[in-house]
């Protein structure tokens, strides 16, 4: 057996262990991104890694490359926020400004619509290799989580509020995208990511606030 085929069975189901594993480093990810740990990054760059080798073992070749990417934003986010805590300052996080946030929703949109395009005229989503209309929508789908997956780290790695909120946008595709591709691991890990999001989310906002009254008392 190949070893990126090694795993166990759970009520008839094959587990993974690159998807297992891979899946922990990634929730850790979230639960590290909420305190602002440096450790957020290199524990995404090694489940990236892992999860990349489950992708391809599951043929979907759209979550690898999103994999491949999340470990080059990893070294991008690691190097924004070393440039963020330089001299003991502590990380700011803040909402994004009016081009952040019309940068974001532009590339989802036109980057979802190019990159469905390049995934179906190369094969490289495993939905393009589907009768349509449902290969039109799955390889629209892996698009969508490709880019919004892409955004969401480059939103992190600059320490927006909205990074959570791209996540959020995500994971209501990925969920479902999952289990129907076999990754059940995944699957869940989505699912829980969804919780987490948003618990995130509300936590950086309320820093934000907190952070801003005492700019306003301090005048």
């Amino acid at each position: 057996m190949n070893w990126a085929d090694a795993g166990f069975d759970v009520f008839g189901t094959h587990v993974l262990w690159t998807d297992l594993i891979g899946n922990i480093a990634a929730l850790s990810t979230v639960l590290l991104a909420m305190r602002k740990s440096m450790w957020t990054w290199p524990v995404q760059f090694a489940g990236s890694v892992l999860l990349f080798v489950a992708s391809i073992n599951a043929h979907i070749t759209g979550n690898a490359l999103k994999q491949a990417l999340f470990a080059g934003l990893a070294v991008y986010g690691w190097w924004a926020w070393r440039r963020g805590t330089q001299d003991g300052r502590q990380l700011r996080v803040r909402p994004a400004a009016w081009w952040e946030r019309s940068l974001l929703i532009g590339v989802m949109l036109l980057g979802t619509a190019l990159v469905g395009v390049l995934f179906f005229v190369t094969g490289l989503s495993w939905g393009a290799h589907v009768p349509l209309p449902k290969g039109a929508f799955l390889v629209a789908a892996d698009a969508y989580i490709f880019v919004g997956s892409a955004m969401a780290t480059w939103a992190q790695g600059r320490a927006l509020v909205d990074f959570w909120i791209v996540w959020v946008a995500v994971d209501l595709v990925g969920v479902p995208l999952a289990f129907s591709s076999g990754l059940v691991v995944s699957g869940w890990v989505y699912g829980i990511f969804f919780v987490l999001v948003v618990i995130g989310f509300v936590k950086w906002l309320r820093e934000y606030r907190a952070a801003e009254v005492d700019v306003a008392v301090a005048r």
